[in-house]
């Protein structure tokens, strides 16, 4: 939670009423520190620009608040630059009871929703409204080509403070084009499930039988599947950091086998969850099993090994993660939050887009994680001698991720003196 969030809403009643309620201390510790430089982040931006609706609020002359719902395009809401949004108004009802307020109160409020997600963002700045006269330039940049209703103005938004909310209450709901896409790969699926069904072949010679129960599509080249047992059994437990050897029948006609992380938190058993990086020029094994893996294949594993185990200890944590090295650590993570055992995680990776469940980590444990792209415009590079140097002398540090960032976070351990068996490591061969 941002200090600028913080100045904002935290009202001398609101601090009252959070006292009452026995969350002030929690709270207190956002309004702390020096005033950082809002700016919204490759994620935000991101977020943003896949919007076609959100919900904005104004203050009126006479102190009442004004909510109106604006819709348009996928992307009509545009990021000017890191703190300063703005969109095409376009013509209404001819009410304008929000320009008419922001003539005597520039504030403002946004909330932006993603219902399919379960993801809200609220967004506090102050507004201003340009036209063609004043600023054509300046509206070009806001209008839509391919949308035809008529542009009467253009509304800038200088970003003063943004959070994101907690996903709890928020009903999951889908638009027709969202469900006319899931429609459409269902049908693809079904198809595919119709060929493979006439020529069924149980790969693996393990005690285990699994059967591919969902899939799920992460990034453009990470994908995630649900294994549960072939017979509806509970399946054996795990703890976080295991991983599963699961069988691959590659093109000449072998049969090979890869181990992927177990992604989630061990709670309940009533499947597996791994996320498999498809990899154009690798040796084989991720392409054949992205383009071989349908709902209803089955396969026979081994159980469960780990190599790479997380502390019992209420000892804090240091988790690291690099690319695809996020599938193992995401179970870490889930596992210290519901032991309330403090961490913090740092994860690094190309692009916002390529990086699997940054939505979902960033959802749950805002305060805690920090991510990193190395291939955006303005670029975030990872710390490591920083982040090691203010770790504590009883921390353990987790990292997975490629061989250079392992390398960097061990070398780096031991110029600071921290113990071997304090840096825990795995890596992807």
């Amino acid at each position: 939670m941002a200090r600028a969030f913080a100045k904002i809403s935290f009202t001398p009643d609101v601090k009252a009423v959070q006292a009452e309620m026995g969350s002030r201390s929690a709270y207190r510790t956002a309004e702390l520190g020096d005033a950082e430089t809002v700016a919204l982040g490759e994620f935000e931006q991101t977020f943003i620009a896949e919007r076609d609706s959100f919900y904005q609020a104004t203050v009126s002359q006479s102190g009442w608040p004004y909510v109106q719902h604006r819709g348009g395009p996928t992307g009509f809401l545009k990021v000017l630059d890191e703190q300063t949004l703005g969109y095409a108004d376009f013509s209404g009802n001819r009410q304008y009871l929000s320009v008419g307020n922001l003539r005597g109160d520039d504030r403002v409020s946004l909330l932006l929703m993603d219902y399919p997600g379960r993801q809200r963002l609220k967004i506090w700045g102050r507004a201003r409204v340009v036209n063609e006269r004043d600023a054509p330039e300046l509206l070009a940049r806001l209008e839509l080509p391919d949308f035809r209703a008529p542009v009467e103005r253009g509304i800038v938004i200088r970003v003063e403070a943004f959070d994101w909310n907690c996903p709890k209450y928020i009903m999951p709901r889908y638009s027709q084009r969202e469900v006319e896409a899931l429609l459409e790969q269902t049908r693809r699926q079904q198809q595919a499930n119709t060929v493979a069904s006439s020529t069924t072949v149980v790969l693996g010679n393990g005690a285990l039988p699994l059967t591919i129960s969902g899939i799920r599509q992460l990034t453009q080249r990470i994908r995630a599947y649900e294994l549960c047992h072939a017979d509806g059994e509970q399946l054996p437990a795990y703890q976080s950091g295991a991983h599963l050897r699961v069988p691959i029948a590659l093109p000449n006609g072998t049969v090979t086998s890869r181990a992927y992380s177990l992604t989630d938190a061990p709670d309940e058993r009533d499947c597996y969850r791994i996320a498999v990086l498809r990899v154009e020029d690798g040796d084989g094994g991720s392409l054949e099993l992205h383009d071989g893996w349908q709902l209803g294949t089955r396969i026979n594993i081994e159980l469960p090994e780990n190599y790479f185990p997380l502390h019992e200890s209420d000892q804090p944590a240091l988790l690291i993660a690099g690319g695809i090295g996020i599938t193992s650590i995401k179970a870490m993570v889930e596992t210290l939050a519901a032991r309330d055992t403090a961490f913090q995680l740092h994860y690094t990776g190309r692009r916002w887009q390529d990086m699997a469940f940054i939505k979902d980590l960033q959802r749950q444990f805002p305060d805690r994680c920090q991510f990193y792209f190395s291939q955006v415009q303005n670029p975030s590079r990872l710390d490591v001698p920083v982040l090691l140097g203010n770790a504590t002398a009883d921390t353990v540090i987790y990292v997975c991720g490629p061989t250079r960032l392992i390398d960097s976070v061990r070398q780096t351990a031991r110029q600071l003196g921290i113990a071997d068996e304090r840096v825990q490591f795995e890596s992807f061969n």
